[in-house]
């Protein structure tokens, strides 16, 4: 297992479904039960099952390894059922292992949030703040098991990444590419956008020139009267006086939060009176906000009137952890048979949000994308950065280490192309590729 750990840090593998943490640092002897993350949970993603689909005895036979190397007695592909394709390539490889089984799951959101993923494979409720090693699981998301295989079989670190281009594009598409490279260059492989006053959502309003990381997973361009980007620039402030004019305490944030229908202590409701009202005199109130994965179901699609309790709660999660506090250690209630019908389709969510007229197909594309800069960002991953062993001047390769894992937790950190560094800070590190170079010169 230390050997395997080293592998993962030394490659720069973490979670590439978003979290971004290492991989290495769940490689844990408690791990009865490993499951394999394919509930492709942000609506009109594709990456996660085209990937499982294209190389699906890749994948299941290093989660194998994985399982076997933890000791873990069950191997899970947790994967929607309307994925049939995906589905069919992956029961022609799991045969050869008896310990990996499929755990179906409903398209619903968000069935790829882990907490959620691990009650409906396995029945167990992670504790409110806690780690899901606690219960005997660990999660991997399919893209980064492909990457194991890589750096195991193909001597590759994590120095590209897939992403879905989606919504306003001419053609919707999934294309890997550098780490590093700007995000307009990875629109334009989609035809160009199809909108005036494009906007680049990618978790959160970005920018043409932000880099790809390795947990970039989607951009979906969007216009920018569209009802997710409006969501997004409205200030907390004025949200925060449009809640004390108008909540009805109807409850339905709550009724529907997922976290709270696995009996976590999160109550988006009571938080709104509370905060609108500044009412301190129960405290929990404000600290179990700490329990809330932000998923933003409850700003999305729950409230009728428009409000925002995940970004309020966000930023209360914020100041409250500047402060040090951290979530307390409580026993989740148990679940209640109408946790059943209280689940959020897919489709209803994506009618909600207006994407529906963008649910096309986005094929996968892995052609070599040329690109003339890249910058990497020293912190792509939760933990402590890692830090830069390269200076202006000097000549890269792909592939080779340019920042070394930092102190405690963290990953190595790669050159996605080969050419010369032109800047390095305690931020990134900017190269400009042979490529570039040559059609410069």
């Amino acid at each position: 297992m230390k050997e395997l750990s080293s592998i993962l840090q030394q490659n720069g593998i973490v979670g590439a479904g978003g979290a971004g943490f290492p991989t290495y640092a769940k490689l844990d002897e408690r791990a009865e039960t490993i499951i394999l993350n394919c509930a492709e949970c942000e609506p009109l993603l594709r990456l996660h099952r085209q990937l499982l689909e294209k190389y699906a005895k890749e994948i299941i036979d290093t989660f194998h390894m994985i399982g076997e190397t933890v000791g873990a007695k069950e191997v899970i592909i947790g994967i929607k059922k309307a994925y049939t394709a995906t589905i069919e390539a992956v029961k022609a490889v799991m045969g050869q292992y008896p310990e990996v089984r499929l755990g179906l799951l409903d398209e619903v959101y968000p069935a790829g949030d882990e907490v959620v993923l691990i009650y409906e494979t396995t029945g167990k409720v992670v504790r409110p703040g806690g780690l899901p090693i606690e219960s005997g699981v660990a999660v991997f998301n399919v893209e980064t098991v492909y990457n194991v295989y890589r750096a195991l079989n193909e001597k590759t670190p994590v120095e590209d990444k897939l992403v879905s281009v989606v919504a306003e594009v001419e053609h919707p598409i999934t294309v890997r590419v550098p780490i590093g490279t700007p995000l307009e260059e990875v629109v334009a492989l989609a035809g160009g956008v199809t909108t005036k006053d494009a906007v680049y959502f990618v978790g959160n309003i970005g920018t043409g020139a932000q880099p790809v990381t390795k947990t970039t997973n989607a951009i979906l361009v969007l216009p920018k009267d569209h009802h997710i980007i409006q969501k997004k620039l409205k200030k907390n402030s004025i949200d925060m006086k449009r809640a004390a004019a108008c909540c009805c305490q109807c409850t339905m944030c709550t009724d529907l939060c997922p976290r709270n229908l696995l009996g976590h202590p999160i109550e988006p409701n009571k938080f709104m009176l509370a905060a609108t009202c500044k009412d301190v005199q129960e405290p929990n109130i404000f600290i179990n906000t700490l329990f809330c994965s932000s998923c933003g179901l409850c700003e999305m699609y729950s409230c009728f009137q428009g409000l925002s309790p995940r970004s309020l709660m966000a930023e209360y999660k914020g100041g409250l952890r500047a402060n040090g506090i951290r979530p307390p250690k409580v026993e989740a209630k148990p679940v209640g048979p109408e946790r059943e019908y209280r689940k959020v389709p897919m489709e209803r969510l994506m009618a909600r949000l207006d994407l529906t007229r963008y649910n096309r197909e986005a094929p996968l594309d892995e052609s070599a994308v040329p690109v003339k800069t890249v910058r990497i960002l020293l912190s792509q991953h939760i933990g402590a950065p890692a830090s830069a062993i390269v200076k202006a001047g000097d000549m890269v390769t792909k592939g080779q280490m340019i920042a070394e894992p930092g102190k405690g937790l963290s990953v190595g950190i790669h050159a996605s192309v080969n050419g010369l560094v032109t800047e390095v800070n305690e931020k990134y590190i900017v190269i400009e590729s042979q490529e570039g170079r040559a059609g410069n010169e």
